[in-house]
C-alpha cells in the first residue's frame, strides 16, 4: 500500500495540509503517515534540558499525533500512521519517503513575504531539494477535489517522459483534465515547442489536456493570473536546475510560487 506523507509542527497552516491531505488519502485509497520534526520551545531551547525533560516533551508530541492520527482515521476512514522524530525534517525527510513508498510530501504554504521570497521557507527548502514531489498546500485552500490542473511548464525545456508520466497517473486517479500553460517571450522557437508537444503528447496519453499559450515577460504574473481567471484547483510545476552560478542569479519560479498561492501546488522533480 502507498502513502501520503504530511509534515506537521500543530500550526494553522500545517494543520490545514493535515486536513487535505487526509482528503486525498481518502480519494486515492492510500494511507496517510503523520511526521513531525520535533523542536524545542524557544524557552526550552534557552535553558538547560535534561534528557528526561527531553523524552517528556517529545512523548507529549507523539500523544497529540496520536490524538489526531485517531481523529482522522474516524473521520475519513482511512488507514493513518504517525511518527515523531528530535531531527531536521530537511535531513530525515528523503529516507521516510523512500522507506514509506510515499507518492509525494504534503506540506503547508506559507504567506507571501519579503523575507520568504529573499529566504526561502521549509516549503521551497523541500522543493529545492529535487528528490521527491512537494504537495504545498496554502492555509485558505479547503479540499472539495481536483477537477481543474494547471501544469506551467517551460517548453524549452526537456521535460523527461518519467514527469509526464507522474502527472498523467495523478490527473487519471484524480479524474482531472490539465491544461498545459506557458508563457513564451521568444517568438521564432516552433521546433522546440514542436518537439515539446511531442513530448507531452506521449507523457499524457490517455488524459483530457489542453494547451495554453500566452506571449509575455511576466512569467509568474501570467500563471497567476490564468489560475484566477480559470478558477484552476491545482498547480503544478517542474522546478528548473541551475549550477552553482547560475542559481545565485536566478530565482526558481517553482521557489517563488510556492508562497502566496491560493490553491495547492505540485512540484514534479526532474530527477
Amino acid at each position: 500500500m502507498d502513502s501520503i506523507l504530511v509534515a506537521t509542527h500543530f500550526s494553522k497552516t500545517s494543520n490545514n495540509a493535515v486536513l487535505y491531505s487526509a482528503s486525498l488519502a481518502q480519494l486515492f485509497n492510500s494511507k496517510l503517515i503523520l511526521f513531525n520534526a520535533f523542536k524545542l520551545p524557544v524557552h526550552a531551547a534557552n535553558t538547560w534540558i535534561s534528557a528526561s525533560s527531553m523524552d517528556e516533551l517529545i512523548d507529549k508530541n507523539k500523544e497529540k499525533l496520536k490524538k489526531k492520527a485517531i481523529m482522522l482515521s474516524e473521520k475519513f476512514n482511512i488507514e493513518v500512521e504517525y511518527h515523531c522524530s528530535y531531527v531536521n525534517l530537511e535531513d530525515e525527510i528523503d529516507s521516510l519517503m523512500k522507506l514509506n513508498k510515499s507518492k509525494f510530501l504534503v506540506i503547508g504554504m506559507s504567506d507571501k513575504s519579503m523575507e520568504q521570497n529573499l529566504l526561502g521557507n521549509p516549503t521551497t527548502t523541500l522543493i529545492s531539494m529535487k528528490k521527491f514531489p512537494v504537495l504545498a498546500i496554502p492555509v485558505c485552500a479547503k479540499f472539495s477535489g481536483i477537477h481543474k490542473i494547471i501544469f506551467a511548464c517551460d517548453v524549452m525545456q526537456d521535460l523527461p517522459l518519467r514527469v509526464l508520466a507522474k502527472l498523467r497517473q495523478i490527473a487519471f486517479e484524480l479524474q482531472s483534465e490539465v491544461t498545459v500553460f506557458y508563457v513564451e517571450n521568444k517568438i521564432n522557437e516552433l521546433i522546440l515547442e514542436n518537439k515539446a508537444h511531442e513530448n507531452i503528447e506521449k507523457g499524457l496519453e490517455n488524459v483530457t489536456y489542453f494547451y495554453k499559450k500566452v506571449n509575455s515577460d511576466a512569467v509568474i504574473k501570467e500563471i497567476e493570473k490564468e489560475i484566477v481567471k480559470s478558477n484552476f484547483d491545482l498547480l503544478v510545476m517542474v522546478p528548473k536546475k541551475y549550477g552553482f552560478w547560475e542559481s545565485i542569479v536566478h530565482k526558481s519560479k517553482t521557489r517563488v510560487m510556492a508562497s502566496g498561492l491560493n490553491i495547492p501546488l505540485l512540484s514534479i522533480p526532474l530527477d
